[in-house]
């Protein structure tokens, strides 16, 4: 055992030296030595390999095979227009402005917005074919203060656009596009 002697003080009545029981703060300390070890092994083995890649080929023996970055449909609406455009990539291969109708009604159809991309989905489309499963991408360019019920009528229009597809043996109609909202 261990002691602790704080002398006497000067003082006749009582000793003032105390025993403290030394087994348990061991014990501690062969649990906290125990734990570290165990945990020691789990952090390396949580490591990943990592290294500096630089963008290129892999083999620069091998040669590059470029891939054309597929259409996209990039639609704005506007205050007064919508604006439909197509790109490769960064490269504008189509852009069409149609004037915007006034939304008076509860419910807000554009018969004509719907036409004009069912027109331009045949032009400039890249998955028409009945057994092709992907689906083009329209990019929606919204602002924050358009009421929802016009974007429903936008997005309306863009489901009305269908094409054949294969599904299970069988050919159904199906819409043509991907809908994705643009994030500022």
């Amino acid at each position: 055992m261990g002691g602790v002697d704080v002398g006497t003080g000067g003082s006749k009545k009582r000793a003032l030296n105390s025993d403290i029981n030394m087994i348990p703060f061991i014990d501690l300390l062969m649990v906290t030595i125990a734990f570290l070890l165990i945990t020691a092994v789990w952090v390396s083995n949580s490591r990943m390999n990592a290294n500096a890649q630089i963008p290129g080929p892999p083999d620069p023996e091998q040669p590059i095979d470029p891939k054309t970055p597929e259409k996209l449909l990039h639609l704005h609406i506007g205050d007064a227009d919508f604006t439909l455009v197509w790109k490769a990539g960064a490269t504008v291969v189509s852009e069409t402005k149609l004037p915007k109708p006034e939304a008076g009604a509860d419910v807000v159809k554009y018969s004509d917005l719907a036409k004009k991309i069912g027109d331009e989905w045949k032009v400039h489309g890249a998955h028409q074919d009945a057994s092709d499963k992907k689906l083009d991408q329209c990019v929606l360019h919204v602002d924050n203060r358009l009421p929802f019920k016009e974007i429903v009528g936008v997005l309306d229009a863009l489901y009305e656009t269908k094409r054949k597809m294969k599904v299970q043996e069988q050919y159904k109609m199906k819409p043509v596009f991907n809908m994705t909202f643009s994030v500022r």
